[in-house]
């Protein structure tokens, strides 16, 4: 049992911290919570999948200090908590549902300081059959399609007026075969690696974004416009293409129209790491194949070079 003094303790505020050690960072949650939402509007069915993750930060810091927990919202409740308003709300899209969520939270409990919900959705499309025109979605089946993962943060602070809300992809895997070049870097005594006038481009694309408001926002529909501009910038039209001089420029024209074209966003990060294909040497082999290699290449994943850069809005960064 709790002694008097450590009960009169344990309701102090924070400032009880005293002597040489002081908590500057804390939280607790539920993490990797797998949730499946159906929608059944009669023959025609719609499903998300999510994996939640729903941390709180308390005033007080009582359960560390004294081991109380009168004030702790157990992870399991965290849990319940998401499954029922699913329930209750449906799920419009990841964006909403964490912002349902971190509302709730701090209607529900006075003492909670800080919510912040993480949401990854799992990649379903409906399977489809026949071809062009005539295709006919199926209305109850679906395949999973890992072209990409899309997921959210949204982390709201009681004292804040509004939450922050950060969208983003990753696992975004592209390659093209031409028109990509790299050319006329340092030339000193650690080079090795000669200029490339045309090579395979091939990149896991990892991006997110912050909104400047999330008001009455269509979030599905910003993440599918983003979507776009990225693989336009990285593949170009069709039957023309696109020249990449860089990976730098490519991710850097990609941010930029994605500012131009959505003024809710107000900043984006996006990383492009090299995913190497390099030419297999078959000039040894000159009585099987003749002529240069241009067919069968190695892929190599490790080490690989990184590209990454976030830009702002000008305006927003002076505010700061």
């Amino acid at each position: 049992m709790m002694s008097k003094k450590l009960r009169n303790d344990a309701n102090l505020s924070t400032s009880s911290e005293v002597g040489e050690y002081i908590i500057s960072d804390y939280g607790y949650g539920k993490d990797n919570v797998k949730l499946l939402h159906v929608v059944r509007n009669g023959p025609v069915h719609s499903i998300k999948e999510l994996e939640v993750c729903s941390h709180l930060k308390l005033y007080d810091k009582k359960d560390y200090l004294y081991g109380d927990n009168s004030d702790i919202v157990a992870t399991d409740s965290q849990k319940n908590t998401i499954y029922l308003l699913a329930k209750k709300y449906g799920v419009k899209s990841p964006e909403d549902y964490a912002l349902l969520l971190c509302a709730h939270f701090l209607s529900k409990y006075s003492h909670v300081k800080e919510v912040s919900i993480q949401v990854v959705e799992y990649p379903w499309k409906r399977i489809g059959s026949g071809d062009g025109p005539f295709k006919k979605l199926h209305n109850h089946a679906f395949m999973f399609s890992p072209t990409s993962t899309r997921y959210c943060t949204v982390t709201h602070a009681r004292t804040d007026p509004v939450p922050t809300v950060i969208s983003g992809i990753k696992d975004l895997r592209v390659l093209k075969t031409t028109q990509s070049s790299f050319v006329n870097f340092i030339d000193d005594e650690y080079r090795s690696l000669p200029d490339m006038k045309d090579r395979i481009f091939s990149t896991i694309v990892r991006s997110s974004w912050q909104y400047s408001s999330w008001k009455n926002l269509d979030f599905d529909k910003i993440h599918n416009r983003v979507m776009e501009i990225i693989l336009k910038n990285f593949a170009g039209d069709a039957d023309k293409g696109i020249m990449s001089p860089s990976v730098q420029n490519t991710l850097y024209v990609a941010e930029k129209e994605v500012l131009d074209v959505i003024p809710e966003i107000s900043t984006i990060d996006m990383e492009m790491p090299n995913k190497h294909y390099f030419t297999v040497d078959l000039s040894k082999f000159p009585k099987v194949v003749q002529g240069e290699n241009e067919e069968v290449f190695l892929p190599v994943d490790k080490p690989s070079g990184i590209i990454y850069a976030q830009l702002d809005r000008r305006d927003i960064m002076s505010k700061l």
